[in-house]
């Protein structure tokens, strides 16, 4: 069973954001003066075409990547207030990341991929191996821990991704495009799944898509065109009889 990790993200502030590239004729905005306030343990879509500045937009809110100008505020705490350790520490520490590409190692067993950030955190040999196990029961894989990650199915190698992404108990995962490379059946088991472990760990969940039933789950759906957002709708909770 997973237990709460020692910080506790309130909530995420993203204030006047702008990202640009380039520079003079070359320069290209690729976020323009984005804003949007995300809740704890919340579930969010972030949508809209290719090139509309999804991935830009969660690599800055996650410290991959730094604004041009603007802030992004995770816990009353500005990023760019962190220094390159600060940031490093706080994406070990508290962010878990999954991609479309899985980016897992191949020869390498279930149980070695999922306990590579936890070797790079300087976590204990024995506590890695616990942890790493824990995260493989979560997403049903305690039976290929000792297997290569090559010989997995596609749906398999994104389970292991997600375990890999869990295992240090984050309070933010960032989700991009996770289901984009599976079938309609394994895609909506593995979106279970990241539905079931926002509840479990009261994690924060952000998914970068183009998947429009995917994003209609969320809680919050953030939707970008050419850099801006141009809408950002929050479900309405159901009232309670009384």
């Amino acid at each position: 069973m997973y237990f709460l990790y020692m910080y506790n993200i309130s909530m995420v502030e993203i204030k006047g954001v702008t990202k640009t590239y380039g520079k003079k004729d070359n320069l290209f905005k690729a976020l323009d003066n984005v804003s949007a306030t995300i809740k704890d343990s919340t579930t969010v879509a972030i949508t809209g075409k290719s090139g509309s500045g999804k991935s830009t937009l969660m690599h800055v809110i996650s410290g991959l990547d730094h604004a041009t100008s603007g802030e992004v505020i995770i816990n009353n705490k500005p990023l760019h207030s962190m220094n390159k350790k600060e940031v490093d520490k706080f994406r070990s520490d508290q962010i878990g990341f999954i991609f479309q590409a899985f980016f897992i190692e191949g020869n390498q067993t279930c149980l070695n991929n999922v306990m590579l950030p936890l070797e790079i955190a300087g976590t204990s040999p024995k506590r890695r191996v616990k942890l790493a196990k824990e995260a493989l029961k979560s997403v049903d894989l305690e039976d290929k821990i000792n297997q290569k990650a090559k010989n997995l199915s596609g749906g398999q190698k994104q389970r292991l991704a997600i375990a890999r992404a869990i295992v240090n108990k984050p309070k933010l995962i960032f989700a991009d495009e996770p289901t984009g490379n599976l079938d309609s059946v394994t895609g909506n088991l593995v979106t279970k799944l990241l539905f079931d472990l926002n509840k479990s760990l009261k994690a924060t969940l952000i998914i970068v898509t183009h998947d429009k039933d995917l994003a209609s789950k969320c809680s919050q759906q953030i939707i970008l065109k050419d850099g801006k957002i141009i809408s950002n709708k929050l479900k309405k909770r159901a009232k309670v009889k009384k």
